[in-house]
């Protein structure tokens, strides 16, 4: 038997392939900040065929299943691209933020390069660790 003890999944109802709520949260988000979160929410809708989606605290989430792994949200002046297991993931470029015990960030704003290399790894390894967490329990 597992001595350890595991932690239970944090999940949201509701998720659906494509949610509209996004395209028009994404749409009233006009301006530098808003194309830097829709540029990033697509890159987390291409992580595969089981991405499914929702508004969840008033910003786009991208989900494996009902099991979320990543998020845009726009500030006031930076967009923060967000991972639900963000503290689990490896950070050579040490793009990530936050001290909470799962949950990190990157800030992104305009004006200011971003190694898109490394944030796409970051997402892709999001998905690919939500995947683990969802199939192994």
């Amino acid at each position: 038997m597992d001595t350890q003890m595991k932690t239970r999944l944090f999940r949201l109802n509701g998720a659906i392939q494509h949610d509209p709520a996004i395209d028009a949260w994404l749409k009233a988000h006009a301006g530098e900040l808003g194309a830097i979160a829709q540029h990033w929410f697509a890159v987390m809708r291409k992580c595969g065929d089981e991405v499914r989606e929702l508004i969840h605290d008033g910003c786009p989430v991208a989900c494996l299943g009902d099991a979320p792994f990543a998020y845009v949200n726009v500030f006031a002046s930076h967009v923060n691209a967000g991972f639900f297991h963000g503290a689990a993931l490896p950070d050579p470029a040490r793009l990530l933020e936050g001290t909470g015990k799962h949950m990190r960030h990157v800030k992104l704003r305009p004006q200011t390069p971003t190694d898109s290399p490394a944030l796409t790894k970051l997402i892709d390894l999001a998905f690919a660790d939500i995947k683990s967490r969802v199939e192994n329990g």
